[in-house]
């Protein structure tokens, strides 16, 4: 069972309204702010506090009473690339079924079993009211990157200095390719031997001429 909700709370609605008539069908929209932690934590997210639209179409059945709705809201984060910030628009599309408290004994239903076997918590209305908060969870987060970028062809960081790259795509470093350092330092040694001999060389021809 859900815990006792407050009527007052932007994300509880009321469905008394409705009816338990089968076929009975309500839309609702309403303008409520973000709860905490709404999104992939240091990811990407709908910030606390930021306005989320919601569209709802309630509808009457056996069980209980489906909701199908979307939710329009600002999503924030930052590229994982180059780490500048990236935000949006999102919508996010979802459908659940709140079942009336009675419904397992009225229509002898159980708990639904997930593909891996184990039993899917039902959401159940209460005082013919629900929370949508959980639902809302789920679709958002389910619609969000795991991994954000500003683009798709974003180029990143420069792995040398840190630059952004694509507000210089022509950005380089000259680096000495380490494999012929060695052979660099072999030729030099090997120039500086060859100077030294051929003064040595001039040395011994001035004497020879002295004498």
């Amino acid at each position: 069972m859900n815990a006792r909700l407050d009527h007052r709370d932007p994300l509880v609605f009321d469905t008394r309204e409705l009816g338990r008539r089968p076929g009975a069908m309500k839309k609702v929209s309403r303008t409520v702010p973000a709860p905490a932690d709404l999104g992939i934590a240091g990811v990407i997210g709908v910030p606390e506090g930021a306005s989320i639209e919601l569209d709802l179409r309630l509808e009457s059945v056996m069980e209980g009473v489906l909701v199908t709705g979307t939710a329009h809201a600002p999503v924030e984060g930052e590229c994982v690339r180059c780490l500048e910030p990236v935000e949006w628009e999102l919508d996010s599309d979802f459908q659940e079924l709140f079942s009336y408290p009675d419904a397992d004994q009225r229509f002898g239903g159980d708990a639904e079993e997930t593909e891996d076997g184990d039993e899917e918590e039902l959401l159940v209305l209460e005082d013919d009211m629900f929370d949508l908060e959980s639902v809302l969870r789920d679709a958002v987060v389910l619609e969000l990157p795991l991994q954000p970028v500003c683009r798709e062809d974003c180029p990143g960081l420069c792995s040398e200095c840190g630059a952004r790259l694509a507000d210089n795509p022509e950005h380089h470093h000259d680096a000495a390719d380490v494999r012929w350092a060695a052979l660099q330092g072999l030729a030099e040694s090997l120039k500086a031997g060859e100077k030294d001999n051929m003064s040595g060389a001039e040395r011994g021809v001035d004497e020879k001429q002295e004498k």
